[in-house]
């Protein structure tokens, strides 16, 4: 067990997977955007040159060979870059990879996958700071993995490229810096399967992606009023860990639910359905949902930090469900 950062552990998780599978290819190289370390990457693209593809920008032909190339027996990993352009993409991800396997009675899978960078990052503006991963989710037929952690990205990224069925991986470049450990080698975390990143008491977040760690830091500020929260990563929405949501709730019997994408039918939304309808009754106080205001994200910093939610609005939220001030 090492301690490296999220960028590492990600370049690490594509190597082993080149190197165990020869059916493992590549379709564009942007998988760490324009972050500064990206390139790492270099030594995967370098090895391997002939299972590396740089397409033009073309994301609605390129998703669409990704997932014929996955029907006919290889293990395609696209490349969507920004999460944004998935809308470029969006027939081939939710109208065709989405439904083959249905569609054909079982006789043909999909085993794509899908990576893009979704999120608030500063100076993005409307057209390249989408998080569609509600509008994902609301497509049956694809499995949706959001890692938060250095070791989860590497463990995630081996099952998804396992998987039979059409994947995507929505990650977030603020989190390429994290670091934390990471085991040597290759290993799977299986899909569906939540984890408390933080054992608490009084307050359930539940929080996917990047929001994961402005929920961890929110959680150490109110820890000095006296509140203990615990913190939920769902870490796939597709499918669900709802026992462990379920368990975490029925604990502290208030929540918080952190989320990056717009407010109205985000996955905060579902997550708090999935609350209500299960234990709402136990509830202590009404569930708080911190999320991106719903409106196009502004090209302005400035402007943008007024409409994201931050470790001061979940701080504010969880001292509010908790009925203190302080």
């Amino acid at each position: 067990m090492r301690e490296i950062s999220y960028a590492d552990a990600l370049a690490e998780a594509l190597e082993c997977a080149m190197r165990a599978d020869q059916r493992v290819h590549l379709l564009g190289y942007s998988f760490m955007g324009l972050h500064p370390k990206r390139d790492l990457l270099e030594r995967v693209l370098a090895e391997w040159p002939q299972r590396v593809w740089y397409p033009p920008i073309a994301e609605l032909g390129l998703a669409g060979i990704a997932a014929g190339a996955a029907m006919t027996g290889l293990r395609p990993i696209m490349s969507i870059n920004t999460a944004s352009f998935s809308f470029q993409a969006w027939p081939q991800l939710a109208n065709e990879a989405a439904n083959a396997y249905y569609m054909s009675g079982g006789q043909v899978t999909v085993p794509v996958v899908y990576h893009m960078l979704h999120g608030l990052r500063g100076g993005g503006a409307s057209q390249h700071s989408h998080s569609p991963q509600a509008m994902l989710w609301n497509t049956p037929g694809l499995e949706i993995v959001l890692p938060s952690s250095p070791r989860d990205v590497k463990g995630l990224w081996a099952t998804a490229i396992a998987s039979e069925n059409p994947t995507v991986i929505v990650d977030h470049v603020k989190l390429f810096d994290i670091v934390g450990p990471v085991p040597e080698g290759s290993y799977h975390i299986p899909l569906g399967q939540a984890e408390v990143k933080r054992a608490g008491t009084d307050v359930t977040v539940l929080a996917t992606s990047w929001m994961v760690q402005q929920a961890l830091r929110a959680a150490e500020q109110v820890a000095s009023v006296g509140i203990s929260v615990e913190v939920v990563d769902p870490r796939t929405l597709v499918p669900l860990d709802e026992p462990t949501i379920i368990s975490s709730v029925e604990k502290t019997r208030r929540v918080v639910i952190a989320d990056e994408c717009h407010r109205r039918c985000g996955v905060g939304a579902e997550l708090a359905a999935v609350v209500a309808e299960s234990v709402g009754h136990l509830l202590k106080s009404r569930m708080r949902r911190v999320a991106t205001a719903d409106v196009p994200v502004p090209a302005s910093p400035v402007l943008e930090r007024e409409i994201e939610p931050t470790v001061e609005k979940l701080a504010a939220a969880i001292r509010e469900v908790a009925g203190t001030s302080g």
